[in-house]
């Protein structure tokens, strides 16, 4: 289903992958600094957690200035949140690469505002902890502050997030946090020998199981 999201004087677009089944869960993924929602991994992914139940709501939002892909984010967690036509319990957060910090950042403000009881968690794909060679300067401070569970999702290859920075920063994290590592994977997800399908349903499978999981949680 696709909509547009009024953001400003303007309109962000987005598509809900609707599961067949009644819903009590979503989650909003959005793309990194290139791109937008139809990059491959985030169309394999919204399908899959459609089709296992959850919606997913997937937008674009062009810009590389982090505050204002956070701002959209947040008003496509209010749209959400206000929507007549799905009633949900509560959403996780997702993104991939800048996007994952545009939803890292969102969920550290709303915290800060009181105001995040619809959000369960946050899902990080390549997170891109630092800028590629420069590992002293780490984009770890919205990370430090969140309490809702986060799942990251990294390639141990990636060039902007290595693996032992990343590890350091999860054991500083309050929030529960699970580290999934794509082996020899780089920030594009991509492992020389190993197909893009066979890389997605690693990684599909990875983040389903962690919402299951965590909705569990929350429903006990």
């Amino acid at each position: 289903v696709k909509v547009k999201i009024p953001f400003g004087n303007k309109y962000l677009d987005a598509i809900f992958s609707v599961p067949k089944k009644k819903l009590t869960h979503g989650v909003i993924l959005t793309h990194g600094a290139g791109g937008d929602m139809n990059f491959p991994q985030l169309v394999s992914l919204a399908a899959y957690l459609a089709s296992h139940g959850v919606l997913c709501l997937r937008f674009t939002c062009k810009g590389l200035n982090i505050a204002y892909r956070a701002k959209a984010y947040r008003t496509v967690v209010e749209y959400l949140k206000l929507s007549d036509d799905y009633k949900l319990s509560g959403v996780f957060l997702a993104g991939r690469s800048m996007g994952s910090r545009a939803a890292a950042s969102v969920i550290r403000q709303l915290s800060q505002d009181g105001d995040d009881d619809f959000i369960q968690g946050l899902v990080c794909l390549s997170y891109p902890l630092h800028r590629p060679k420069l590992q002293s300067k780490l984009r770890n401070e919205d990370l430090l502050f969140i309490r809702c569970p986060v799942l990251f999702v990294s390639g141990s290859a990636d060039e902007m997030c290595e693996k032992q920075l990343l590890e350091d920063v999860a054991s500083k994290m309050k929030a529960p946090k699970k580290i999934h590592w794509i082996d020899k994977a780089n920030h594009g997800m991509a492992v020389k020998g190993r197909t893009t399908d066979d890389i997605m349903e690693e990684i599909n499978t990875q983040v389903f199981s962690w919402l299951r999981e965590n909705i569990e949680l929350e429903q006990k």
